[in-house]
């Protein structure tokens, strides 16, 4: 029999057998279409939370100054600990796995107006390298730069919730703004952004001027002196080198403020890295619980269609027998019900994969609620779900054909569906 009349056949026979084959297609397709949607569900909340995490700043550590809690040559614990801005360049130098390390000094509820509104925000001050570490993108003209930092110009970037208060309806862009009584130029406005943590309020709300300008404008009040800091943000060469620029900067503080280097208490350090790293987990932790949901799926998936592979190539078995008896060979039989679970598996994979993809596409056309990045569906789960349900289908019908071209052919025509 040529191959393109053995398609032929087994097309017959599949429409011949229509139920049977739509049970055996909906079980493949049932198992694609969950299996898809539940890893691109979850692939989707990873990826959300992940891109929200990333907003507040990438692999940054957060350092505070705190009280010794240990007793660190010869002067005694308690001692409040303050950062000087100009020990900034010395920490840099003694911390060569750290990319950057830079002051950040801070007032909030300053009152801030245009010609226009006017509000209470918080004023932030640190040099140009914040906008990158803290992730402060541009959506309009420009952050601060070198030469605003070294001549000390009143120069003001908004958060974008600042903007549309002392802005409404117009450009703000070369717009002057009072801070506290100070006048800035507006050179830029911050891109809108997710943000699930902070520490001195959300980038939407601020004010973000250059470090030398925020230094001279708005000083730490007594006990603190105008040169002392609010916080210092670091930053790791790479992620591998983390633990060692988080070690080399506890050391330089400790040498540079007399204390113990192991004494948390007295720089108390918000390691981002650290965070990242236990959210990995436990994004690790849900893939592992839905492949264990999406395996148990499947099986039962698989147990379906086995079953009803079963039943239908059983119930062919006088079949079988008449193709023995006017000659055909064993290995054309097998061929033909090959042939035809491959066809089914590859269609119901097909249109399985068309309405898992297709149905990820249409819900991603919704707005996102935060923390949620849509539906991503990913080929590699597809694939799997349609392997295994793929090989089950073919195996359980080759296993019983195979079967029944091995009889003899009287003994086959003699088989009664049922019995």
């Amino acid at each position: 029999m040529r191959f393109q009349d053995l398609v032929i056949d087994t097309l017959r026979a599949l429409w011949a057998h229509k139920l049977r084959t739509f049970l055996t297609m909906f079980g493949i397709v049932w198992g694609i279409v969950s299996i898809v949607l539940m890893v691109a569900a979850g692939e989707g909340l990873r990826e959300g939370q992940a891109k929200v995490a990333t907003q507040f700043g990438k692999d940054v550590m957060i350092v505070f100054g705190g009280r010794t809690s240990l007793q660190a040559g010869g002067a005694r614990a308690g001692r409040r600990i303050r950062f000087e801005g100009s020990d900034m360049p010395q920490i840099g130098q003694e911390s060569p796995d750290c990319k950057y390390v830079l002051p950040e000094l801070g007032q909030g509820s300053v009152r801030v107006h245009s010609a226009l509104n006017s509000g209470s925000f918080t004023v932030t001050g640190s040099t140009p390298p914040f906008s990158e570490v803290r992730t402060v993108e541009i959506g309009e003209g420009r952050f601060y730069n070198d030469a605003d930092l070294a001549q000390t110009r009143r120069v003001a970037f908004l958060g974008t919730d600042v903007r549309k208060q002392l802005f409404p309806n117009g450009d703000a862009i070369g717009e002057t703004i009072f801070v506290g009584d100070v006048p800035y130029q507006v050179i830029g406005v911050m891109k809108t952004k997710e943000q699930d943590s902070s520490y001195d309020g959300m980038d939407i709300n601020k004010v973000f001027v250059p470090y030398t300008a925020m230094r001279e404008d708005f000083p730490n009040k007594p006990p603190d002196t105008s040169h002392t800091l609010d916080r210092i943000l670091v930053t790791p060469q790479s992620v591998a080198q983390h633990l060692a620029c988080k070690t080399e900067v506890r050391a330089a503080l400790g040498k540079l403020y007399h204390f113990d280097p192991h004494d948390k208490e007295a720089a108390n350090i918000w390691d981002t890295v650290e965070e990242a790293k236990a959210f990995q987990q436990m994004t690790d932790g849900m893939k592992i619980f839905l492949g264990a949901v999406g395996f148990t799926t499947l099986c039962l998936g698989g147990l379906g269609v086995m079953n009803v592979m079963l039943v239908a190539v059983r119930e062919r078995t006088r079949e079988i027998g008449v193709r023995k008896a006017v000659g055909a060979p064993s290995r054309t039989i097998l061929r033909q019900f090959f042939i035809e679970s491959s066809l089914v598996v590859l269609f119901s994979g097909a249109i399985g994969f068309v309405i898992a993809f297709g149905f990820c596409a249409l819900v991603n056309l919704l707005p996102m609620p935060p923390y949620f990045a849509g539906l991503l569906p990913t080929w590699k789960s597809g694939a799997l779900a349609l392997g295994l349900l793929g090989s089950v289908a073919v195996l359980s019908a080759l296993y019983p054909a195979s079967r029944a071209a091995a009889i003899d052919p009287i003994e086959a025509l003699r088989y009664e569906a049922g019995g």
